[in-house]
């Protein structure tokens, strides 16, 4: 069973400051996490060290693989999250372990592909299974004529998995993204506005042809990754802007390596495609918010008879001060990962990018300074520890 080298030093010695500085600045700290299928162990990761850590998390959010993880996290309480992820992750990687795989990046790579032709092959215990007859030979309109495995299986998974009672009644809030197939809109499922059940977590992560649309209230849901990835918009644009702290997992980075080949350039074209511009979303938020705060300022300087002006009251909507800090974790590439990195479950590669996530985790929580609030000029703020620290 996975035991990816737990660090067990005590977590009040270690965590204390990180601690004391979120309880100081903090109203709310969300964990946001993107998709992208076997990459979520990365995900899981990060996890353990914030239950290590005892860092509490009021808000998760997630699409695909993210929902899935935040629907283990949100339905469990503290003690119980790492022992589901870990049920869940071993569950969905004992289909392949190799017991020795030679060195050298080529070769894993190698061992990587066959694991992957096996998923597309025989899929994934306790996430999806092939259809038979497969869905060409389905009657139109039929949920099997629609994709090529049947995702069943990830249903009672999440049933023996998370607690929906506790889900939708306990101290997390929990929001899924997924895209009406009728209109093509984004739609989150929220627990601050909705009872979750299993069925909105596989609406979440129902890629096509992949996999089938989920039904609900009468309504077709796909992957909420086919128009963004990443939940972190979700998260701003709900009016989290006084004192939040955010830990951003992306599985897929912007940033990455010329392609040399044709293999390359399917990676690299789905690295670009599912990043869902993380970035890009941070850096306009950034430029938005230094405008609301001189709004807000220039309201404050107002003289008394302009202050009651439909003016001034339309621009005081929108000058709202803010504090912000986001902390983004983001998945690295490994020298043998390539287009298939997505859908290789084997247990091998799960506990490389579980390890991974700890990691990165760990390497930013020692940067204690990091969790002072933004400069108020601002009120915004991102950290990345591959980019902003030599550790």
């Amino acid at each position: 069973m996975l035991d990816p080298n737990r660090d067990d030093r005590a977590a009040g010695d270690q965590f204390a400051d990180c601690r004391r500085m979120i309880d100081t600045h903090y109203n709310t700290t969300c964990l946001v996490l993107q998709g992208g299928g076997a990459l979520g162990a990365y995900q899981a990761g990060v996890a353990e060290v914030l239950c290590e850590a005892n860092i509490d998390v009021d808000w998760v959010a997630g699409i695909s693989i993210g929902a899935i993880n935040a629907a283990i996290i949100a339905g469990n309480p503290p003690e119980k999250r790492v022992e589901r992820l870990r049920s869940f992750w071993n569950k969905v990687t004992s289909g392949i372990n190799w017991p020795h795989i030679p060195e050298g990046d080529d070769v894993r790579a190698a061992y990587n592909q066959v694991s992957s032709m096996a998923v597309m092959t025989f899929g994934v215990p306790g996430f999806f299974q092939p259809r038979f007859p497969p869905p060409f030979f389905q009657a139109d309109g039929s949920t099997a004529a629609a994709s090529f495995y049947d995702t069943t299986p990830l249903k009672h998974t999440l049933e023996s998995l998370v607690d929906f009672d506790y889900l939708n009644d306990g101290p997390v809030r929990l929001s899924v993204g997924a895209v009406n197939v009728r209109s093509g809109n984004f739609a989150y499922f929220d627990t601050a506005e909705r009872r979750i059940g299993p069925e909105h977590i596989m609406a979440s992560g129902a890629l096509p042809p992949g996999f089938p649309p989920v039904e609900i209230e009468g309504e077709l849901y796909w992957d909420g990754g086919l128009v963004s990835n990443t939940p972190l918009s979700y998260i701003i644009d709900s009016g989290q802007y006084s004192g939040t702290l955010v830990f951003q997992v992306d599985l897929f980075s912007a940033r990455g390596p010329r392609p040399r080949n044709l293999q390359d350039v399917n990676e690299r074209e789905k690295d670009i495609r599912f990043s869902s511009r993380t970035r890009l979303n941070t850096n306009m938020f950034r430029r938005m918010q230094e405008a609301r705060q001189a709004i807000s300022t220039l309201l404050e300087k107002l003289p008394e008879d302009l202050q009651n002006t439909p003016e001034a009251r339309r621009l005081r909507h929108f000058g709202r001060h803010a504090s912000v800090n986001v902390f983004h974790l983001i998945y690295r590439r490994k020298l043998y990962d390539q287009a298939f990195k997505d859908y290789e479950f084997s247990r091998n590669t799960m506990i490389d990018h579980w390890k991974a996530g700890a990691s990165t985790m760990r390497r930013s929580l020692r940067h204690t300074d990091w969790f002072n609030p933004p400069d108020p000029e601002v009120g915004f703020v991102t950290h990345d520890v591959d980019r902003d620290a030599e550790d």
